[in-house]
């Protein structure tokens, strides 16, 4: 599996990455830090200890990272979510981070699967 195809696999925007970053290098170095990150850990845990406040956090973080790396799917459940917790829960929220932890489990995937093709 290529750069690209852990792209396509985890609906991104490859192009736009690589424009941004200018190197297979550094979106590779950043790609696989993403597994590292917390954030979706931590939305869990505040949806589900009712703490929006931090659920927000936590959303639009993810949100921040996918737009750096140009994570198209992830990016865009998180910035709904992100907007639906602005100001504490909304009646969408529960569903939003449904998806949210949905489409990160396909981004963390296919990274593994980028990682795995690589050793």
């Amino acid at each position: 599996m290529t750069l690209q195809d852990c792209y396509t696999a985890l609906g991104g925007d490859y192009a736009d990455v690589s424009a941004r970053l200018r190197s297979d290098r550094l979106v590779r170095k950043f790609v696989l830090k993403f597994l590292e990150d917390k954030s979706c850990d931590l939305l869990r845990t505040s949806m589900a200890e009712k703490n929006y406040e931090e659920a927000f956090r936590a959303a639009h973080t993810i949100k921040g990272v996918c737009q750096n790396l140009s994570f198209t799917r992830l990016g865009e459940s998180s910035s709904r979510l992100s907007d639906a917790l602005r100001h504490g829960w909304t009646p969408e929220a529960d569903g939003l981070a449904q998806q949210v932890e949905a489409d990160y489990l396909v981004t963390a995937e296919a990274i593994r699967a980028y990682q795995e093709a690589e050793e």
